[in-house]
């Protein structure tokens, strides 16, 4: 899957309009008479057919060696530790505050059906969804950082003097764990929300229809209490699809931040591989891509482990 997904990125990112080149030298100097364009090709390996490029770049990665962009010039193993764990931080966040209020919320709604409890879960839920990331980001910028002062709008740590670029890595002066985790708040929660409206709605459906089996009308006429019958018996079978929905998740969460880390200047997977895809940086597009389809398949079979894990009917071994 890997292999064929690399093929079909990079065959894609051929056929697009434009040379990386061009994004990299000044226009000035292209049009030098001095200036040997098809030298420069050369050198960077452009001038190779896309067999050859493709296959060169797989015998790299296969010896562990990531390759350097094309635009930067920077390692782009460096890159990939300053803005990997930075998005995996505020991936993980997202999760943990959407599952959370997602989950818990979606069993009251549900416990509580037909009732004004309902119908605000239901509401909250409407319009985590219905309203952009970009927009609930502004919002909480203007009310918490410009109104009140409580929490910083942009960044990932309180910068020094001058930021110095080494390697694609932004140096703070302030980067403690109560400075850090100031700055991670407001992003973390504004993509929580956006999950925790879906995670609810999924949740709630999936209990309702977990509490209309037969065996759960079965434990009820053996004299169940009604918290056993909720927490042994349906809760564990209603969190089979909030599973998978939630498995999912985790790549868009790695690779689709975009809009969340552009609203507040967070340096994550998310920028790098807009400016790389803008600038026709094949390595780093390449990578991350392939970062990203890893991450995807990874969930995949976290999702089939959790089915396993919490549906009975399921044999492991088969």
């Amino acid at each position: 899957m890997l292999i064929l997904i690399s093929i079909v990125i990079f065959g894609a990112l051929q056929l697009t309009p434009g040379n990386p080149l061009t994004y990299q030298i000044p226009p000035e100097l292209l049009s030098s008479s001095t200036f040997d364009l098809e030298a420069y090709e050369k050198a960077m390996g452009l001038d190779a057919p896309v067999y050859v490029q493709y296959f060169r770049w797989i015998w790299n990665i296969l010896r562990g060696e990531l390759g350097y962009s094309l635009v930067s010039g920077a390692p782009i193993v460096n890159m990939l530790r300053t803005r990997l764990p930075a998005t995996m931080e505020l991936a993980l966040c997202g999760i943990l505050i959407s599952s959370v209020f997602g989950i818990c919320l979606g069993i009251l709604a549900a416990i509580k059906q037909n009732t004004l409890l309902d119908y605000g879960c239901t509401a909250l839920s409407v319009l985590a969804i219905s309203i952009p990331e970009f927009f609930m980001g502004i919002i909480g910028i203007t009310i918490f950082s410009l109104k009140l002062g409580w929490l910083p709008a942009t960044g990932i740590g309180t910068p020094a003097h001058y930021v110095l670029p080494t390697g694609g890595r932004l140096v703070y002066g302030d980067n403690s764990f109560g400075t850090r985790l100031a700055h991670l708040i407001l992003p973390a929660v504004v993509m929580g929300l956006a999950l925790t409206g879906a995670l609810m709605r999924h949740t709630r459906g999936s209990l309702l229809d977990v509490l209309t089996r037969d065996y759960i009308k079965t434990a009820r006429s053996k004299g169940l209490s009604e918290r056993k019958v909720y927490l042994k018996h349906a809760f564990r079978n209603a969190l089979i699809p909030v599973t998978v929905l939630l498995c999912f998740r985790i790549p868009g969460l790695v690779g689709g931040s975009v809009v969340i880390e552009s609203v507040f200047g967070w340096p994550g997977m998310g920028g790098m591989l807009l400016d790389a895809i803008s600038g026709k940086d094949y390595p780093v597009v390449m990578i991350t891509a392939m970062i990203i389809a890893f991450v995807t398949l990874i969930a995949s079979f976290l999702a089939d482990l959790f089915t396993t894990l919490l549906d009975p009917r399921v044999d492991i071994e088969r």
